[in-house]
């Protein structure tokens, strides 16, 4: 599809070309009637102006936003037959005058032809299918007369019509390849030879109008690289440019004759098919499209003798006139792709309501969990811990949130929505604030725990203000010598794969402050053995996915067996979370687990709750 402004550029020709061509015309009836040679002025000026009324039916015609390739592709080539019929009129003009030698008027057919010939190589230089045809077609006519008049002078005439020709060709030529160039370089992305962003979006245009119109559809997919930051960072950008070039051009070959491919920037690429009917639309043709890319891109890359391997993230979606109105579906298809990285990369995912619903969910709580830390919207709930003698030990302080529009939100939709954000920081620590203003009220009222847990990110636990608020919190809320419970700074396995060094480091600063450690989630993420040799661990939590499956077969149970045995080999602590049944309870407490919690007990209660049930203040 050739840009839109091509043919718009093409279609303002036709207008001026008949009226540089009208205009004149007339000069030629005037010289008729006066040197009597009115009738073939008369059929000459009529071709004229049929042709021009061609020309004006095909000027009106043109809709770049109403018309398909292949329409655009018709009208183009009746833009092409007037243009050779108008040109074609002046040659006749130029034939049937210059014959009038006895009134002089030879002379003005000849500088009307020479005329025709500059204008057809200015106005027509955009497109060499036009102006190479039509110089050839006006000027070459023009030598062989010079050449039929038999004198030396003729023949120098004609000698100059040649060279004439050959500048008039050779100017037109340059501009035609710098006019290609300077257009080939707005639409195309310099690194990958991809069309680039900004002739993606006119070609949405476009195309969102032939959608509209002929009701039909469209498939788009966006596709991201996964992990080409690390290619970037650890072999460099050379490699990384080489890597994109590669997968641009299995893009463009894959895609081609059937599809659209464009660079977005980056390592973001977008395909786009052709308006498609209803029977060439169905969901499984543009699935098993995007699976064949994943494949084309998985296969081995070898760059500057680097065997490389990436894959990449999909988002699909099925366009139509609704969904490309306001540049929706940009946002539509990169929601799919992000939910595909989501879902652990290299794969695809389809846009649909559903997806639509919960990313539109996941912006609205990310706009409002900041005013809500603020406005202390978040609540603070206690979950008590028991013994095997079910005698309350300690409790473990969750939050949260209950909101006027979304409702009421379980930790496990806000939190990891402030992990990416950076909301956890001043989440984290208002969290703090709030469980140690508690934890405090309940040691000056002598109601005691043996211990308190307090969940923690692995952001605050690797920000470097972390130490500090925690020791000023410590500061302001337990006075020296005065007696608390063991404080227990919970934290996942995630954080072991991150800066190991500065999480020993800051976890050991804070256990001389006096915090113990418990590992939430206990055998789910990253945990190994020699974790718990060098982390300064005191407890481990035994993940309510193991818990679970006590009742389902042998091995289950032989699983929180062997966990209990490690942690007891290394004299941890060990806490089985999400007991809902005794008979967990039971099997928990014959492999001699230490503390419980879970609904089997009792659900997190307010603050107030928690109180009126196990404190008296």
């Amino acid at each position: 599809m050739k840009q839109q402004k091509y043919y718009i550029f093409l279609q303002k020709q036709i207008l001026l070309m008949v009226g540089l061509s009208l205009i004149p015309g007339l000069v030629y009836i005037g010289l008729g009637w006066v040197f009597d040679v009115l009738f073939p002025a008369l059929l000459w000026y009529t071709f004229l102006l049929m042709v021009s009324l061609y020309g004006w039916s095909v000027y009106k015609d043109f809709s770049v936003r109403r018309m398909s390739e292949e329409e655009l592709e018709g009208w183009y080539n009746s833009l092409k037959r007037f243009m050779y019929l108008i040109f074609a009129a002046w040659l006749m003009a130029f034939l049937v005058f210059v014959d009038c030698e006895k009134y002089d008027i030879h002379y003005i057919a000849i500088f009307t032809q020479i005329g025709a010939s500059v204008v057809a190589s200015a106005l027509l230089v955009s497109d060499k299918k036009l102006f190479v045809p039509i110089l050839l077609m006006l000027m070459l006519p023009l030598a062989l007369y010079f050449l039929l008049i038999h004198t030396w002078y003729g023949y120098i005439l004609a000698i100059f019509s040649l060279v004439l020709l050959s500048v008039l060709l050779y100017a037109a030529n340059n501009t035609y390849k710098l006019i290609q160039k300077n257009y080939y370089h707005a639409q195309h992305d310099v690194l990958t030879g991809l069309f680039n962003r900004r002739y993606f979006m006119e070609y949405m245009e476009a195309l969102n109008e032939e959608l509209d119109m002929y009701q039909k559809v469209a498939y788009i997919f966006l596709i991201d690289l996964d992990h080409f930051k690390s290619i970037n960072d650890s072999l460099g950008h050379d490699v990384g440019d080489k890597l994109l070039k590669d997968v641009a051009s299995r893009i463009a070959r894959y895609a081609k004759g059937t599809h659209m491919a464009a660079r977005l920037g980056g390592d973001e690429f977008m395909i786009v098919s052709k308006a498609l009917g209803k029977e060439e639309s169905d969901i499984v043709s543009g699935e098993n499209f995007a699976e064949g890319l994943l494949d084309v891109i998985r296969k081995p890359y070898v760059i500057n003798h680097h065997h490389l391997y990436i894959s990449a993230s999909i988002g699909v979606h099925q366009l139509n006139p609704l969904s490309i109105f306001g540049g929706n579906f940009i946002r539509e298809v990169d929601i799919a792709m992000y939910e595909a990285k989501a879902q652990g990369r290299d794969g695809l995912i389809l846009f649909n309501k559903a997806l639509e619903e919960r990313v539109e969910r996941h912006l609205a709580i990310e706009q409002k969990l900041h005013q809500a830390i603020k406005e202390k919207k978040i609540s603070v709930y206690y979950q008590p811990q028991f013994d095997k003698h079910e005698t309350l030990v300690g409790c473990e302080s969750l939050i949260r949130w209950s909101d006027e529009e979304l409702g009421t939100l379980s930790p496990e939709e806000f939190v990891p929505i402030a992990e990416k954000t950076g909301l956890i920081l001043e989440l984290g620590s208002y969290v703090l604030r709030q469980t140690l203003e508690t934890l405090t009220r309940w040691c000056e009222k002598g109601n005691r725990l043996q211990s308190f847990s307090i969940n923690i990110s692995m952001r605050q636990l690797l920000s470097d203000k972390f130490l500090d608020e925690v020791e000023g919190l410590f500061e302001r809320y337990f006075k020296e010598g005065t007696s608390r419970p063991k404080i227990y700074f919970e934290i996942t396995e995630h954080v072991f794969a991150e800066d190991m060094k500065k999480v020993i480091l800051t976890m050991n600063r804070l256990k001389q402050i006096g915090i113990s450690f418990s590992i939430d989630d206990f055998g789910t993420g990253y945990s190994s053995l020699s974790y718990l040799s060098v982390l300064p661990i005191d407890e481990v939590k035994i993940d309510k996915s193991f818990v679970d499956r006590l009742n389902d077969s042998d091995n289950d149970k032989k699983m929180i067996s062997t966990i209990i045995a490690i942690a007891k080999n290394f004299d941890l602590n060990i806490v089985a979370e999400g007991i809902e049944t005794f008979e967990q309870l039971v099997v928990l407490v014959q492999n001699e687990c230490n503390v419980f919690q879970g609904f089997y007990f009792e659900e997190a209660l307010s603050q107030a709750s928690f109180e009126e049930k196990y404190f008296i203040l």
